[in-house]
């Protein structure tokens, strides 16, 4: 194991994981031997590279019952974000990259996103269901500010009367200000913003490319002012890392017009297990023992738990201390009073096609 001088020698300022994970789906791999004779092998803080793909379809169906959604939209794969605990991470072994740096620097863009939603939209047995813009990534991470998807998949909802959520920790959202509120007059849209920690130095090392805290709950205040109904996401709750920050994220954010609120306690699956434990050890070298069987006293002695109705939320006294944290700081501030219902009755395909040009 190396020093934590060594570590921070080689520490890649500005990426959240730390090495690149073997892909489970490839038969052959790379492995380090005697890297100290090879220049090679050194990791470096590569610029981030955008590959254009396509798909066949664009929007899909969720079948887990713990996330809150049953249709899901991601223009994006992979994120430049860098949150080091993403569940996403996994999916970018799908494309055939690592879950570890490859998915940030990496960045697979759907530009024919807007089409094949256009098209799903026009399909005869679609009921108009809520769908998530970002159920897997980002919609408003960095990329976004050229490719601009996410605004064209928004005109598209507002032409069509789709309702939408959408998840983001990323200020750009404000750019498109304008067609969040003609989708909120209508009652089409609701949007959580994800604040995992107050602590900007905390933030820097665990969430590397995304906007400060403070930003986050400017992006509340604006949204809650210019009518949207907005949320906040404490998520992941890590224990013996932010979770001490639960009462005080909530209050900040209820204070900024938020009305509703969730969490998850952090899980470890797939790769993901091996990439946190390597940016722990680096980061909180003091801590790890702490930190990590904390994480696994939430996941009966493993740092995941892939059962329905217990992963997300975790079980033992850790997680029972989080979930009534939580429970005691919503109600004291205000918070999940009434539940949002978005409407599905205006949904039409409109009569006149809509150019995407």
């Amino acid at each position: 194991m190396s020093t934590p001088e060594e570590s921070q020698n080689s520490y890649l300022n500005g990426r959240g994981a730390q090495l690149n994970t073997s892909n489970k789906f490839l038969k052959n791999s790379l492995a380090k031997e005697h890297s100290e004779g090879i220049d090679d092998w050194e990791e470096s803080n590569a610029k981030t590279t955008f590959i254009i793909g396509r798909s066949k379809s664009i929007v899909n169906k969720v079948d887990s019952p713990d996330v809150g959604m049953a249709y899901s939209l991601n223009p994006y794969q992979g994120c430049e974000h860098g949150c080091i605990y993403c569940y996403a991470r996994n999916s970018h072994e799908y494309w055939g990259f690592s879950a570890g740096l490859d998915f940030e620097r990496r960045i697979i863009v759907k530009k024919d996103a807007p089409e094949l939603f256009k098209k799903f939209l026009e399909k005869k047995s679609w009921d108009a269901s809520p769908i998530s813009l970002s159920g897997n990534t980002d919609c408003y991470q960095p990329a976004e500010r050229k490719y601009k998807l996410t605004r064209k998949l928004l005109e598209i909802a507002l032409a069509y009367k789709q309702p939408i959520s959408m998840i983001t920790k990323n200020s750009l959202i404000l750019r498109d200000l304008d067609l969040l509120q003609e989708l909120a007059k209508l009652n089409l849209i609701s949007v959580y913003v994800s604040i995992t920690s107050l602590d900007e130095k905390l933030r820097l090392k665990l969430e590397p490319r995304t906007t400060t805290a403070k930003q986050r709950l400017k992006i509340i205040e604006e949204l809650s002012k210019a009518g949207l109904p907005t949320g906040v996401m404490t998520a992941p709750m890590i224990p013996g890392l932010n979770d001490y920050e639960m009462p005080a994220i909530l209050k900040k954010s209820a204070n900024c017009g938020c009305k509703s609120a969730g969490y998850t306690v952090v899980r470890l699956n797939g790769a993901i297990s091996d990439i946190f434990e390597d940016w722990l050890r680096k980061n909180f070298p003091d801590r790890f023992n702490k930190v990590w069987h904390q994480i696994q006293s939430c996941h009966n002695g493993n740092v995941n738990d892939s059962r329905f109705g217990t992963r997300m939320h975790g079980e033992g006294n850790f997680a029972e201390m989080i979930k009534n944290t939580f429970k005691l700081h919503c109600r004291l501030n205000g918070l999940n009073l009434e539940r949002v219902h978005l409407d599905k009755s205006l949904f039409k395909v409109p009569k006149q096609q809509m150019s995407l040009f």
